[in-house]
């Protein structure tokens, strides 16, 4: 594509980059095949491609955005699909997100979106406050019809029946290895995982303990940054970041890090993707380039220590692969190897590489849209006849369990479970 960007323009890092990116792509279309937005609304402006000449026509004019281009920028759902299918190499994530990041610096929203993605960005983030919010959604649930605002409805819906208690594990302290040591790990705790579900990260630590891990929780360590991040409020996504790479960096500096693991593959993405988001950062670069290195998901880690094999369990596990984890970091077989390994029998849904329409914050803000992918990604799970539904993001897990009675689980949940760890609670008794 060709771009005319001036010098003065090109002298900042960020357009600088989207020029690379838009240089890449060829307009060739394969994106429109597996674009989840553009399967369910058929419109192009709605697809990477449309999206991308939107992004051009703003960024190339150096003009605030428009209605017209942050409604289609919104509905994207950064799951990535299409820079699995591009054959050109375009990097979409880099670009949506320096177009995000533009939208928020440029265009004043509608009173009550900005309230909405406010209250988001200061609550998701901080599972104290989360918690105190999913209780006071399980008050008001009963009086959803009376909301004015669909979007406030999704929030109450997808909020859970019972708030769990926070778990001891996610306090900074360290997990000596329950066999003889082979690695020494920090644990990314997360955010919205620790009061959606504290089971994951409980079974995560169990997991590695058993198989020679000495598990960190780090001091000063939090949000990785990825929900305000693709809210476009950049600020508060470095913050968070900042915050990781220095917890991090001062962990490896003392008792070394063989690997930072992450549970949440939509964190993952981000952490992974630290060295760029501070590649013009004089103080943090090294640092962030350092922390995204070692980072890797649970799975990845899992594969390298060699996970014991295991009979055969009668279980029939439908694999639900996050977008953040087969296209955001291109992990496809590590978690359905695993519960193979572990005498689980697998399968998995037709259309695997459409989005669950869960993508972080979106099934909050777009619920209409979401509503349909869920509906999509629901019917092709339940067609496979499953026992049980695995996936490795906490916001898969609460998107499809939210549509469907089938129980779904941290794919390090049943890994837990045939090596000696606990029934995953969300099976119930067994």
């Amino acid at each position: 594509m060709q771009t005319t960007f001036t010098e003065a323009q090109l002298a900042d890092p960020g357009i600088a980059r989207a020029n690379e990116i838009l240089r890449t792509c060829v307009h060739c279309g394969f994106c429109t095949a597996t674009c989840p937005t553009y399967q369910v609304l058929g419109d192009e402006l709605d697809s990477p491609r449309g999206r991308i000449y939107l992004i051009k026509d703003m960024l190339e004019n150096d003009r605030p955005a428009d209605e017209k281009t942050v409604r289609h920028i919104d509905r994207c759902l950064s799951c990535l699909s299409c820079m699995t299918t591009c054959p050109s190499g375009v990097h979409y994530m880099h670009l949506i997100d320096h177009a995000r990041a533009h939208v928020e610096k440029t265009y004043r929203r509608p009173l009550m979106d900005r309230l909405l993605r406010g209250l988001l960005a200061r609550v998701l983030p901080y599972p104290g406050r989360l918690r105190l919010m999913l209780r006071g959604a399980v008050l008001a649930r009963p009086f959803a019809r009376l909301m004015p605002d669909a979007r406030l409805r999704a929030m109450l819906a997808l909020a859970p029946k019972r708030v769990p208690p926070a778990s001891a594990s996610d306090r900074p302290q360290v997990f000596a290895a329950t066999a003889a040591r082979r690695m020494r790990v920090a644990l990314l705790t997360g955010c919205a995982q620790k009061a959606l579900d504290p089971d994951i990260n409980d079974a995560t630590i169990r997991l590695l303990r058993r198989l020679g891990c000495e598990v960190v929780v780090a001091q000063g360590a939090g949000c990785c940054g990825a929900l305000t991040h693709h809210m476009g409020q950049e600020a508060l996504a470095h913050a968070s970041a900042a915050a990781n790479i220095r917890a991090w960096a001062a962990e490896h500096r003392g008792g070394g890090l063989d690997a930072i693991v992450i549970n949440t593959s939509g964190c993952g993405t981000t952490v992974k993707d630290y060295g760029h988001m501070f590649r013009s950062d004089p103080a943090l670069a090294a640092d962030a380039a350092l922390v995204a290195g070692l980072a890797a998901d649970v799975s990845e880690v899992l594969v390298r220590l060699g996970l014991p094999e295991g009979a055969p369990k009668g279980v029939r596990v439908a694999y639900h692969s996050a977008c953040s984890l087969q296209h955001g970091q291109q992990i496809r077989t590590a978690p359905k190897d695993l519960l193979k390994r572990a005498g689980f029998e697998v399968v998995e849904p037709a259309d695997s590489h459409l989005c669950c329409g869960s993508a972080g914050t979106y099934n909050l803000l777009q619920p209409e849209i979401s509503g349909q992918l869920k509906a999509r990604k629901v019917a092709t799970l339940e067609a496979r006849k499953p026992d049980i539904i695995a996936a490795g993001n906490i916001g898969c897990i609460t998107q499809i369990g939210s549509g469907t009675a089938v129980p779904v689980v941290h794919t390090v949940e049943l890994l837990d479970w045939a090596t000696g760890g606990p029934r995953p609670r969300a099976l119930g008794p067994g």
